[in-house]
């Protein structure tokens, strides 16, 4: 069986436990256990074959070298790095953390960033999608849409809902009647929700200067606008953005902003900033689309005493945290690429009832879209995103690559160059601590030194595991789990 293959396409079954007695009884097994613990249990690690060397710079001395010919499959495995919890829980609760320290670090300082950054005026800010139509909603126990009962749409459906939803209700999120759902726009809406955000980020300098009395070019002289955000799916399958706005002074975090540019001001200038911002979608025999931010808004004071009337710096940064390796499998679609093969796409997914090409072309079908396990509201916006994304004016949105994604297509976490420092920075810092214990470990000189050199050479071998594989670093991954949270109850004591 091919490693490169999917834990949901792996025919399980009773060869799980023929492959697991295997894996513990091979010579190289505690090898192999020792590259996965180093992985952190990671679900789909890479696959290389290669080899690296240490060099004296001036002599040329091999000081140290390594090459997979010695590994027992040959391979070196290295962490995938995928951000979703879905896909790899290990890489996932990596990243989680870089995202929770490059946060924190823009809020309380820290990793070069000031602690007098703490004192800045920052917000909490929610800004959301409008609505495309009612759907199912949890009220608290109240009554999901209250209206007379003998009222219907144009469908023949119920305009209101009279039930009280679980918060784990399977109907939330899906649309009362969903031909009165407007899913292009919807779907147009979501591809543009990035052009939202920035242009949302330009007018709320503008405002800004504008609240202070003066043109934004001299406002920018004495105030700079940070910013940090995340995307997070609702349940009707469309986006909110949640951000963390901060003021600094003209140099940035290392800078106050002057006395005038205060907390008030931010929260003044936010609601008419956001409900500036529109977006036209391209012409169309459909009609155009004014896009726009739904009337929903939240802005909340970011405070260094958690007992104050806000929300405190570490609720913020793991709230943050939390929503960065979420994806849009949590408003009921899938966390993979889907493409039609007879069109040339690399996906497994053979979009026969979508794809007019695809009709007659006598190909086998594989997962149709009717089969996909999706929500039925899910599967009708990415049957929108399919058709949108034939139309030529429609095209640069690319809607069919990320109909997974229900058409949006921006990153999920974001921030400006000044709010802190970047999950490179973090990356780096590790791999440099764990190349210095290397390096220690074989009494080679310290990183830096000029003397000595890294050389390597690469290649790609495949990636994930086999079903007895994927077992054992499920369960490598739940001790490396439980240990790092006792490391960390001990350490907050």
């Amino acid at each position: 069986m091919s490693k490169t293959e999917r834990p949901e396409e792996q025919p399980f079954g009773g060869e799980w436990m023929t492959d697991l007695a295997r894996l513990v009884n091979a010579p190289g097994y505690e090898r192999w256990r020792s590259m996965v613990a180093a992985t952190g249990g990671c679900a789909h690690p890479v696959h290389l074959t290669g080899q690296s060397m240490i060099v004296n710079a001036g002599t040329g001395e091999v000081l140290h070298s390594y090459t997979t010919d010695g590994e027992p499959s040959g391979h070196l495995l290295v962490a995938c790095g995928n951000r979703r919890a879905s896909v790899c829980p290990a890489c996932s609760q990596t990243y989680q953390a870089d995202t929770f320290h490059l946060i924190r670090a823009g809020l309380s300082g820290g990793k070069g960033v000031p602690e007098t950054v703490s004192a800045h005026p920052r917000a909490f800010v929610t800004l959301t999608a409008p609505s495309f139509g009612p759907v199912h909603s949890h009220r608290n126990g109240r009554t999901c849409r209250p209206r007379k009962h003998d009222t219907h749409c144009e469908h023949d459906r119920p305009i209101g809902c009279h039930l009280r939803h679980e918060p784990h209700d399977e109907r939330l999120g899906q649309p009362l009647c969903p031909g009165c759902y407007d899913y292009p726009g919807a779907v147009l809406w979501q591809a543009h929700a990035g052009a939202l955000w920035h242009r949302f980020t330009l007018f709320l300098r503008q405002e800004l200067a504008h609240q202070a009395g003066m043109s934004r070019r001299t406002f920018a002289e004495h105030v700079k606008v940070s910013f940090a955000k995340v995307a997070e799916y609702q349940r009707r399958g469309l986006i909110h953005f949640h951000a963390i706005i901060r003021l600094d002074g003209s140099d940035g975090p290392d800078q106050p902003p002057p006395d005038w540019a205060d907390h008030h001001l931010l929260a003044r200038a936010i609601p008419p900033a956001a409900r500036h911002v529109t977006v036209t979608t391209p012409a169309s025999d459909l009609g155009r689309w004014t896009l726009a931010w739904g009337q929903q808004l939240d802005i909340r004071p970011i405070l260094f005493d958690p007992r104050a009337d806000g929300l405190s710096e570490r609720a913020v940064a793991s709230y943050i945290a939390k929503y960065a390796t979420k994806g849009a499998e949590a408003s009921g679609t899938v966390d993979y690429r889907l493409s039609c093969r007879a069109c040339g796409g690399r996906g497994r997914l053979h979009l026969m009832t979508v794809c007019g090409h695809c009709h007659g072309s006598g190909l086998k079908p594989g997962l149709s879209l009717d089969a996909l396990p999706v929500t039925g509201h899910a599967r009708r916006m990415i049957r929108t995103c399919w058709d949108l994304g034939a139309r030529p004016e429609f095209r640069a949105l690319r809607l069919r690559p990320w109909a997974h994604m229900l058409g949006f297509r921006g990153h999920f976490s974001s921030k400006s160059r000044a709010y802190s420092l970047n999950l490179t920075d973090l990356r780096d810092a590790r791999a440099a601590h764990r190349a210095a214990e290397a390096r220690e470990r074989h009494g080679l000189p310290a990183l830096g030194d000029a003397t000595t050199l890294v050389l390597g050479h690469w290649r790609f071998a495949g990636i994930g595991h086999t079903p007895g594989e994927a077992i054992m670093a499920e369960h490598i991954r739940q001790n490396v789990a439980t240990a790092r949270h006792i490391a960390a109850q001990r350490a907050a004591e």
